[in-house]
Protein backbone atom coordinates (compact mmCIF):
# COMPACT_ATOMS: atom_id res chain seq x y z
CA UNK A 1 0.00 0.00 0.00
CA UNK A 2 2.79 2.34 0.59
CA UNK A 3 6.02 2.99 -1.71
CA UNK A 4 8.44 4.59 -0.17
CA UNK A 5 11.77 6.27 -2.67
CA UNK A 6 14.79 7.81 -0.69
CA UNK A 7 17.10 10.54 -2.13
CA UNK A 8 19.87 12.97 -1.45
CA UNK A 9 22.64 10.11 -0.39
CA UNK A 10 26.08 11.09 -1.35
CA UNK A 11 29.74 11.66 -0.89
CA UNK A 12 30.32 14.44 1.47
CA UNK A 13 33.75 15.76 3.54
CA UNK A 14 33.91 15.34 7.29
CA UNK A 15 31.70 18.66 9.04
CA UNK A 16 29.84 18.82 5.76
CA UNK A 17 25.92 18.46 5.62
CA UNK A 18 23.48 16.44 3.74
CA UNK A 19 19.47 16.53 3.31
CA UNK A 20 17.60 13.14 2.86
CA UNK A 21 14.33 13.11 1.28
CA UNK A 22 12.03 9.92 1.38
CA UNK A 23 8.51 10.06 -1.13
CA UNK A 24 5.57 8.21 -0.26
CA UNK A 25 3.42 7.20 -2.21
CA UNK A 26 0.04 4.85 -2.05
CA UNK A 27 -1.51 6.36 0.37
CA UNK A 28 -1.15 9.39 2.37
CA UNK A 29 2.24 9.61 4.58
CA UNK A 30 0.29 11.30 7.52
CA UNK A 31 -1.26 7.88 8.04
CA UNK A 32 2.24 6.47 9.40
CA UNK A 33 4.83 7.79 11.87
CA UNK A 34 8.25 7.54 10.05
CA UNK A 35 11.93 6.96 10.54
CA UNK A 36 15.27 6.50 9.44
CA UNK A 37 17.73 3.74 10.07
CA UNK A 38 21.27 3.06 8.79
CA UNK A 39 22.84 0.27 7.84
CA UNK A 40 26.53 -0.20 7.72
CA UNK A 41 28.46 -2.97 6.21
CA UNK A 42 29.12 -5.80 8.03
CA UNK A 43 26.19 -3.59 11.19
CA UNK A 44 22.75 -4.59 11.99
CA UNK A 45 20.46 -1.68 10.79
CA UNK A 46 20.48 0.70 13.43
CA UNK A 47 17.82 3.37 14.29
CA UNK A 48 18.28 6.93 13.29
CA UNK A 49 16.11 9.14 14.02
CA UNK A 50 11.68 9.01 14.07
CA UNK A 51 8.89 11.40 13.71
CA UNK A 52 5.07 10.76 15.05
CA UNK A 53 2.42 11.36 12.50
CA UNK A 54 1.72 14.58 13.19
CA UNK A 55 5.29 15.80 13.05
CA UNK A 56 4.31 16.84 16.80
CA UNK A 57 7.07 14.47 18.56
CA UNK A 58 10.14 13.30 17.28
CA UNK A 59 13.08 10.69 18.78
CA UNK A 60 16.63 11.19 17.34
CA UNK A 61 19.51 8.34 18.43
CA UNK A 62 22.08 9.96 20.45
CA UNK A 63 25.00 9.56 18.34
CA UNK A 64 23.21 11.75 15.96
CA UNK A 65 21.84 14.64 18.46
CA UNK A 66 22.96 18.38 17.62
CA UNK A 67 23.55 17.20 14.45
CA UNK A 68 20.57 15.46 12.54
CA UNK A 69 16.92 16.94 12.43
CA UNK A 70 14.14 14.87 11.12
CA UNK A 71 10.85 16.65 9.94
CA UNK A 72 8.02 15.64 7.74
CA UNK A 73 5.71 17.56 5.08
CA UNK A 74 2.50 15.77 5.13
CA UNK A 75 1.17 17.74 2.34
CA UNK A 76 4.21 16.71 -0.15
CA UNK A 77 3.83 13.19 1.72
CA UNK A 78 7.74 13.45 2.24
CA UNK A 79 9.81 13.11 5.22
CA UNK A 80 13.04 15.02 5.57
CA UNK A 81 16.61 14.14 7.50
CA UNK A 82 18.93 16.59 7.69
CA UNK A 83 22.55 15.79 8.58
CA UNK A 84 25.00 18.42 9.99
CA UNK A 85 27.99 18.23 10.97
CA UNK A 86 28.93 14.83 9.55
CA UNK A 87 31.55 11.97 9.92
CA UNK A 88 33.67 9.46 8.66
CA UNK A 89 31.30 6.71 11.07
CA UNK A 90 28.43 8.45 9.67
CA UNK A 91 28.87 6.15 6.50
CA UNK A 92 26.12 3.70 5.44
CA UNK A 93 22.98 3.23 3.79
CA UNK A 94 20.14 5.44 4.84
CA UNK A 95 16.69 3.64 4.89
CA UNK A 96 13.39 5.49 4.89
CA UNK A 97 10.81 3.12 6.90
CA UNK A 98 6.88 3.49 7.60
CA UNK A 99 5.46 2.57 10.97
CA UNK A 100 2.75 -0.42 10.66
CA UNK A 101 3.12 -1.25 14.12
CA UNK A 102 2.81 0.31 17.75
CA UNK A 103 3.89 -0.60 20.87
CA UNK A 104 1.83 1.23 22.70
CA UNK A 105 -0.68 4.26 22.52
CA UNK A 106 1.85 6.67 24.09
CA UNK A 107 4.65 5.83 22.01
CA UNK A 108 4.65 8.52 19.61
CA UNK A 109 7.17 6.59 16.81
CA UNK A 110 8.77 3.77 17.24
CA UNK A 111 12.73 2.89 17.19
CA UNK A 112 12.55 -0.23 16.67
CA UNK A 113 12.71 -1.39 13.07
CA UNK A 114 10.60 -4.28 13.28
CA UNK A 115 7.72 -2.03 14.29
CA UNK A 116 7.98 -0.49 10.64
CA UNK A 117 6.46 -2.32 7.99
CA UNK A 118 7.16 -0.30 4.54
CA UNK A 119 11.01 0.60 3.48
CA UNK A 120 12.53 2.57 0.61
CA UNK A 121 15.59 0.71 -1.05
CA UNK A 122 17.77 3.46 0.89
CA UNK A 123 20.01 6.17 -0.24
CA UNK A 124 24.07 5.64 -0.13
CA UNK A 125 25.72 8.49 2.56
CA UNK A 126 29.65 8.29 2.28
CA UNK A 127 31.81 10.74 4.73
CA UNK A 128 35.56 11.18 3.03
CA UNK A 129 38.33 12.34 5.67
Amino acid sequence: QVHLVESGGGLVQAGGSLRLSCVASGRTLSAYAMGWFRQAPGKEREFVAAISRSGTSTHVAEFAKGRFTISRDNAENTVYLQMNSLKPEDTAVYYCGAQTFSPGYYIPASTASRDYGYWGQGTQVTVSS
